[in-house]
């Protein structure tokens, strides 16, 4: 999220980041993007008695702050058909494989067990099926054989910082375009 923050910041990005949200109250991402100026609020799930009650909140708070587009950024709850078909579009999220291989939980133990010799991150357009949309950009990382489960993750999140700012910036100009 921060990488995403920073990025826009710069005078030539594409996009601008107003609003952060979890669905966490103790994340840490809200005292951090607050730090930067940016928007941050909490809408704990806990509170809702159903994923749709929850996102129907979530998307009030969006288009009550006039957002246009959704950058998932750590956010670890699937989205009903609901809530994607609103933001159907204008919506991705950061995966840490190599989409199409291992979608949802575990990606980098997956990997490992299954001897890749690559690993990485996509950006995809959120759809339906979970993991399913079309990737935007990624990033890999050779798998070396020291390699465990841990340091697999580190190597992957640092590609990730560089990954998602440009996969974001690319997907806001496609959105941008399709305005025109």
């Amino acid at each position: 999220m921060m990488a995403l923050v920073q990025a826009a910041q710069q005078s030539d990005y594409p996009a601008e980041v107003v609003l952060v949200v979890s669905n966490k109250p103790e994340a840490e991402g809200l005292r951090r993007a607050d730090a930067a100026g940016v928007t941050a609020i909490s809408i704990d799930h806990k509170n809702f008695e159903t994923r749709e009650a929850f996102e129907r909140e979530l998307d009030a708070a969006l288009n009550e702050h006039n957002i246009e587009f959704v950058a998932c950024a750590g956010f670890m709850r699937v989205l009903t058909n609901w809530f994607v078909a609103r933001w159907e579009g204008r919506l991705i999220n950061i995966h840490p494989s190599l989409l199409p291989k291992y979608k949802g939980l575990h990606t980098h133990r997956r990997a490992l067990e299954a001897g890749d010799t690559v690993a990485g991150a996509s950006v995809h357009w959120v759809v339906g099926e979970v993991d399913g949309g079309s990737v935007i950009d990624h990033e890999t990382v050779e798998i070396t054989s020291e390699d465990t489960e841990k340091s697999l993750v580190e190597r992957v999140l640092a590609r990730e910082l560089i990954l998602y700012p440009r996969a974001l910036a690319t997907a806001a100009k496609d959105v941008l375009a399709r305005r025109r």
